[in-house]
């Protein structure tokens, strides 16, 4: 009998003992959940990028009638997740600008918080433009390099190369390298060889919201699409006096005609792969003090030098045997037009054997001058800039 009653005043103690838990029998505690929201970037932040991640969230419930509003007024694009707990705008927004949000978070108990706060973006103390040479669609040569020039000096340069992204079609090793400045700084990509014909390419730039150093920020996203075509390379060797246009390793003209005279420095053609970059079939040509406004027909441009491929009536007596120009390729009138509509923006022209190489003196696409291990060096990322 006592070891009976041992027995029943242990178990009594076990029940009393849980009860004075605050939770089961067992002893196991359940807690409540509670409803807050949180906030991405935090309510009063100051200086946002506007193209950063803004979002709310519901934690432990559910987002009702959320919205981003604008100090004007306009509610701000944005997408609910699938659970409804969280809010993520969609849609870049403005410099300047404060943004407030509203909306409630609700559990399953109906219990509530209201969605409330604002933050500020930053305000940039001036905005950089970009422009791209190659527009969409287009069609350009197997030595084209992409050039973003920008309306200003960039401060900094790995940012804004960051947010520069080409995809090529097939896959195209190439790089990005900052020029010397002119009128704004310049980057240029290039691949390490020639394109592949037929590359499809896409230059995604998205600039705007970045921070290009100096208080100046991007001003707007670009972006090219465009397509490499047939491959034809101008041969042009000054010591044979003639020129050979090859296309996808056939030739399909061999002209006779007459390089820079090679007497003055400035009448010397430039060695090496230059880049054609315009054509005209009247222009007027000048090089002070020497001449000017000097009419001439089928002008092809490979440098901004002054050096072009055109029809010369003056010099046809001597193509073929004779050096004579001040450094333009001189053909006759009837090699020049034939070679003129051949010609597309981007075809490589690859002058040897004269004694002054091209630079960086000849213009702004000297790009293929430059050595690849010299070229990936001068990108403000050490080269990492490939194509996909």
């Amino acid at each position: 009998m006592r070891k009976f009653l041992f027995v029943l005043v242990a178990l009594l103690a076990v029940v009393l003992t849980g009860c004075s838990s605050g939770g089961s029998i067992y002893g196991l505690h359940q807690t409540v959940e509670q409803l807050h929201v949180s906030y991405q970037p935090g309510a009063g932040t100051e200086d946002v990028s506007p193209v950063a991640p803004i979002s709310v969230t519901a934690n432990h419930g559910a987002l009702r009638d959320v919205k981003l509003t604008s100090e004007s007024g306009t509610v701000v694009k944005g997408q609910l997740s699938n659970s409804g707990a969280t809010f993520t705008v969609a849609e870049p927004l403005g410099y300047g600008k404060t943004y407030t949000w509203s909306g409630e978070a609700v559990d399953t108990a109906q219990h509530s918080v209201p969605v409330q706060g604002s933050f500020t973006t930053v305000q940039p103390d001036s905005t950089v433009s970009g422009q791209v040479q190659i527009a969409d669609g287009d069609v350009v040569g197997i030595a084209a390099p992409i050039i973003v020039q920008f309306s200003d000096h960039v401060t900094d340069k790995a940012a804004v190369e960051r947010a520069l992204k080409v995809t090529t079609d097939p896959p195209t090793e190439g790089s990005w390298a900052w020029l010397s400045d002119d009128n704004g700084s310049r980057a240029h990509w290039r691949p390490k060889d020639y394109w592949k014909p037929g590359t499809k390419v896409h230059l995604d730039a998205k600039l705007y919201g970045v921070n290009f150093g100096g208080g100046a920020y991007g001003a707007s996203d670009l972006t090219s699409d465009f397509t490499i075509g047939r491959a034809q390379i101008v041969k042009a060797s000054a010591p044979s006096h003639r020129m050979q246009v090859i296309r996808d390793g056939k030739v399909i003209f061999d002209f006779a005609v007459s390089y820079g005279e090679g007497n003055e420095s400035r009448n010397v053609t430039r060695s090496g792969i230059h880049v054609v970059s315009e054509k005209h079939e009247d222009v007027l040509m000048s090089n002070p003090p020497f001449y000017s406004n000097v009419h001439e027909r089928w002008a092809v441009r490979i440098s901004n030098n002054g050096e072009f491929i055109h029809a010369n009536p003056e010099t046809t007596g001597v193509q073929g045997s004779e050096n004579v120009t001040n450094g333009c390729i001189n053909l006759s009138p009837e090699d020049a037009q034939a070679y003129f509509p051949t010609a597309l923006y981007g075809d490589p022209v690859e002058v040897t054997g004269t004694r002054i190489e091209l630079s960086a003196a000849d213009g702004d696409i000297y790009d293929w001058a430059i050595d690849w291990k010299t070229w990936q060096s001068m990108s403000a990322l050490h080269g990492d800039g490939s194509g996909e």
